[in-house]
């Protein structure tokens, strides 16, 4: 007997939860066929329960399609740092003349290798600004006759030139 009663109570209880949220649905909607009367509804209640509660925020209202003429400039994952590096003369006889364009402040770290992938020479390895960088540095001695590679490394970028050196 009282699992029956059990059982009865807890169908009633689902019926009447049920018929509850269907009438508080239904005046919901009801209210918000008109937006300007819900919203002016939705004031109502919010202005009385400021008076009582003595809290006052003000909220800019939300425009649909509204923009920004903010603009903001982030570097993106595909922006090159590195970019228009250019070796010359090659063959290189006494002197390298390197160029290369930074897009922002970056350590840059040029270095000579040979044909092995051995570090032979160390051009530069400081914090450059942004903008055309140019460098001229003097081989003269320092190098055998041969092929070598220039790497530019900025970042996590980096650019290989191949070079012949000869006198």
């Amino acid at each position: 007997m009282v699992k029956r009663s059990t059982y009865v109570n807890s169908w009633l209880t689902v019926l009447v939860l049920a018929i509850a949220v269907n009438f508080a649905l239904a005046r919901g909607v009801n209210a918000q066929k008109s937006d300007s009367s819900y919203l002016r509804a939705i004031r109502a209640r919010q202005s009385k329960s400021i008076l009582k509660n003595g809290l006052h925020l003000a909220l800019p209202p939300l425009k649909p399609a509204a923009t920004s003429n903010a603009k903001i400039n982030l570097p993106r994952a595909d922006d090159k740092l590195l970019s228009n590096v250019q070796i010359f003369p090659n063959p290189v006889t006494d002197i390298i003349n390197l160029k290369y364009t930074l897009s922002r402040n970056a350590y840059v770290n040029v270095k000579v290798m040979d044909i092995l992938g051995n570090d032979v020479l160390t051009l530069v390895s400081q914090r450059v600004e942004t903008g055309d960088q140019s460098l001229t540095y003097n081989v003269n001695n320092k190098l055998s006759k041969g092929f070598y590679f220039v790497r530019v490394v900025v970042g996590n970028e980096s650019v290989n030139k191949k070079i012949l050196v000869v006198y």
